[in-house]
């Protein structure tokens, strides 16, 4: 229903009660409605004010939803059913030369600002889009009985990665798309295993539920992305029987405005951002792709961060260049780069002070990844701690130096690896039997800065079995807001 009437010209003016203003300015109103047509809404008590004719009740707050009240007092001026101006607050002579009436108020104080508006309690807004706006959603709704336990019918139904999840009402979920300037029903892509079409809105409803802000929706939006890319092979990550999880790496301002972790436990809990981005994505994979641990996701053992595995580079005092700009993003461009990756392995060494020492360590650590005898196959991510960061920094040893020294420490002679040798039958062809070969394939060494200020520990993560053109490779995307 519209809150100016069609033919209506006159004022209109919003109280509530429980303001101080309003119960001031009371006197006012009786006077303005005796003199002229006005209209008076009433937030929290259609018998206020009192002695005032024909009061609206507007306790639904659906005229103070239409009209954008944010303050109230509000006085409205229209024509014909069209506002053509507004007074916030009590100003008394504004409010006299609004409405042509000069003794407007006489005995009341000049000046007083008003409350804010009962439709902008905290929640409200996002219910009163709802119930009375245009509302944007389209996701098919789920009817909870009243006595039915919500939390126990999100793990009933399966949309749970058995944790508990916030239930996504109409409410939750606008308020989240208010994170991101895309349009609701928007494609952000296909959702592998079953390859479903997934809308803006459809991330936005998983982003709740993983108890997103939605300040993070956009950092949300564009793992998706990552994740549908061809190269990233998100089916082929769900479907090994290898550890393998999408884990995101985010770069940029947007780590720092949205308060992710990229320091002391940079890899474990404690995190909001950095948990639940992680876990949205997951939760995308699994509501909207069908991707479910039994089904096409068919890990052997699994591992804790298939639950959601996010973080952000430390950029502020690194050193060495993140890995955005390795792959070729601006430094000032907020970007996620998605890694197919299983576990961490400590990387310990406490004693090297010089790059040389510590470099060895660092790729003895390596070789063991996956296997100490098969060569060429995963990808890593090497997180480096800022305490064995200070010591490259300190010899001024560039990232591309570092980089040159590990590939020579991980490339090893053919017959050393060869299945059969030290009686352990795993092992590498006889193909190789002569060459040098590299622990990584070319590229498939990730580098980035994370991490607290204190321990001589840095961490490996091994991507999955089948990096590579022929398997899984980062994908890095830009963050639209």
């Amino acid at each position: 229903m519209p809150a100016i009437p069609a033919d209506f010209s006159g004022f209109i003016v919003i109280v509530k009660r429980d303001c101080e203003t309003c119960q001031l300015i009371a006197p006012a109103l009786r006077q303005l409605a005796a003199a002229s047509d006005c209209l008076v809404y009433s937030q929290d008590d259609p018998a206020f004010p009192p002695s005032l004719p024909a009061v609206r009740d507007d306790r639904e707050l659906e005229a103070s939803y239409r009209l954008a009240i944010e303050i109230v007092p509000t006085i409205i001026r229209a024509e014909v059913g069209e506002e053509v101006e507004r007074l916030v607050g009590w100003r008394r002579d504004d409010w006299r030369a609004l409405t042509s009436l000069p003794g407007l108020g006489t005995g009341i104080k000049a000046f007083s600002p008003g409350c804010g508006s009962k439709s902008l309690d905290p929640g409200m807004l996002e219910k009163l889009a709802y119930k009375y706006g245009d509302s944007p959603l389209s996701a098919r709704r789920i009817h909870v009985a009243p006595l039915q336990d919500e939390h126990e019918l999100a793990f009933e139904r399966g949309w749970s990665d058995g944790l508990p999840v916030v239930p996504p009402t109409e409410e939750r979920v606008l308020r989240m798309l208010a994170g991101t300037s895309r349009a609701p029903d928007e494609i952000v892509g296909m959702i592998p295993p079953d390859y479903a079409a997934c809308s803006v809105e459809k991330v936005a409803i998983n982003a709740v539920m993983a108890g997103c802000k939605p300040a993070y929706l956009s950092v949300v939006l564009a793992a998706v992305e990552a994740a549908c890319r061809d190269e990233f092979c998100m089916h082929g990550v769900l479907a090994t029987t290898y550890f393998a999880a999408p884990i995101i790496i985010v770069n940029g301002p947007i780590a720092r405005e949205i308060g992710m972790n990229s320091a002391h436990n940079v890899l474990g809990q404690g995190n909001r951002a950095n948990a639940t981005i992680g876990r949205a994505l997951q939760l995308v994979i699994r509501n909207v792709g069908g991707g479910r641990p039994g089904g096409v996701d068919r890990a052997t053992l699994g591992q804790p961060g298939k639950i959601g595995f996010c973080f952000a580079e430390r950029e502020e005092d690194s050193y060495w260049e993140p890995l955005s700009v390795e792959r070729g993003f601006a430094s000032e461009q907020s970007t996620v780069t998605l890694f197919a990756g299983g576990g961490v392995h400590v990387v310990g060494d406490q004693k090297s002070r010089h790059p040389k020492s510590l470099t060895r360590s660092i790729a003895a650590m390596l070789r063991g990844l996956h296997h100490p005898k098969l060569y060429g196959g995963p990808d890593a991510l090497l997180v480096i701690s800022p305490e064995h960061m200070r010591v490259f920094r300190e010899a001024g040893w560039s990232k591309a130096r570092f980089r040159e020294a590990l590939a020579d420490e991980l490339t090893v002679l053919g017959e050393r690896v060869l299945a059969g040798v030290d009686g352990i039958a795993e092992g590498m062809s006889e193909r190789v039997a002569g060459l040098q070969v590299a622990k990584f394939r070319e590229g498939g060494l990730h580098i980035v800065h994370a991490g607290g200020g204190a321990g001589m520990w840095s961490a490996a993560i091994l991507g999955w079995a089948a990096s590579g053109a022929k398997g899984s490779v980062p994908v890095t995307v830009p963050i639209e807001h």
